[in-house]
């Protein structure tokens, strides 16, 4: 096996894109060049997928990455059959839900045991995940559950930022009420640890504000920037980071986007995602910041309007994997 990491791609719900995308991606020459991907999931499901996009690939079953061949042409896959022939596509299926998780399942056994290098996760549907009687409320949070990982972030990566974010998938509310000072610092901890990892060793990084104008000095809201935000970026700039805000969030990304800063810190889920997805969902990638293995994913859902139409955009799994290798350790793999 060549010095490729080994990057294991789980399917996500099979009633979504996720097939649809795989396959298109795995056919693309560049993908195999930089990685050695090896999808956990359904092998049925992905001969339907092959099927819906006229794909040439060779699909090959393994039990274990050592047994893959990982060469170009070929898709490799450990095979959980956990999906029904008749399985319909675009719809919440409860099978599908189960076997989404049961794929993020082995593929971290996979990770902990040494035989891959990172994790790169095809979309699933959060109704079904719940009603195959897995309450997460998504992959992260799986994620965090399964490795024993007490507290994650959420990193979106574009070609022209990367934004972190102090709280996701909670309502607004709630999201302000949890924020706080030792929570910010641990944020901008991860933003600061992942990149350094990835080569900018001194990173910029600017703080969003939560009010409008980021409180304007006490005109908006009642003080939530200086009791909740400032003094964490008072102790991570006492460390000598360079740490700048709070910042009101409307120029703040106009700034980050022309290159002012190496990573944005989003105080709640829609103030990041908001200007990441103006830029196309196909540019985006999900990065869970936190956890003691390499997490990338796609940042689109399961697109159940256009699954098995053959017509699912490839270019953020392919970006996402492109991410896994930068930041995967540099470490050989047991199966290697």
């Amino acid at each position: 096996m060549s010095e490729r990491p080994v990057i294991g791609i789980t399917m996500g719900d099979a009633a979504g894109i996720g097939p649809e995308v795989i396959v298109r991606a795995l056919a693309h020459d560049a993908v195999h060049d930089i990685c050695c991907p090896l999808v956990i999931g359904d092998a049925g499901r992905l001969r339907k997928a092959m099927a819906i996009v006229g794909s040439k690939l060779e699909l090959h079953t393994v039990e274990s990455p050592s047994e893959a061949r990982f060469e170009r042409g070929t898709l490799e896959c450990i095979d959980l059959g956990l999906i029904p022939d008749d399985l319909p596509w675009g719809a919440v299926s409860s099978v599908a839900g189960d076997a989404a998780y049961q794929y993020i399942a082995r593929t971290v056994e996979l990770i902990e045991s040494g035989e891959l290098n990172a994790i790169c996760t095809a979309p699933l549907n959060k109704e079904a995940l719940h009603a195959g009687g897995h309450l997460f409320p998504g992959h992260t949070e799986l994620l965090a559950h399964l490795t024993g990982t007490d507290e994650v972030s959420m990193m979106l990566v574009t070609p022209k930022m990367k934004v972190i974010h102090v709280t996701t998938h909670i309502g607004i509310i709630d999201a302000i009420a949890r924020i706080e000072p030792g929570l910010v610092t641990r944020t901008i901890e991860r933003a600061h640890e992942t990149l350094a990892r990835a080569g900018q060793h001194d990173p910029r990084i600017a703080v969003c504000g939560i009010n409008p104008h980021a409180g304007e000095n006490g005109l908006f809201g009642y003080g939530e920037e200086e009791e909740k935000i400032v003094p964490a970026i008072k102790a991570l700039r006492e460390r000598g980071w360079n740490v700048e805000g709070p910042l009101p969030a409307d120029t703040l990304f106009f700034r980050a986007g022309r290159g002012d800063f190496d990573c944005v810190v989003a105080m709640y889920h829609d103030q990041g995602h908001g200007p990441v997805k103006v830029m196309g969902l196909e540019a985006g990638v999900n990065v869970t910041v936190g956890l003691p293995v390499v997490r990338t994913s796609v940042d689109h859902g399961t697109a159940f309007d256009i699954a098995g139409k053959g017509i699912a955009d490839e270019r953020s799994l392919i970006e996402a994997l492109r991410q896994a290798v930068e930041l995967a350790s540099h470490r050989k793999p047991k199966a290697a």
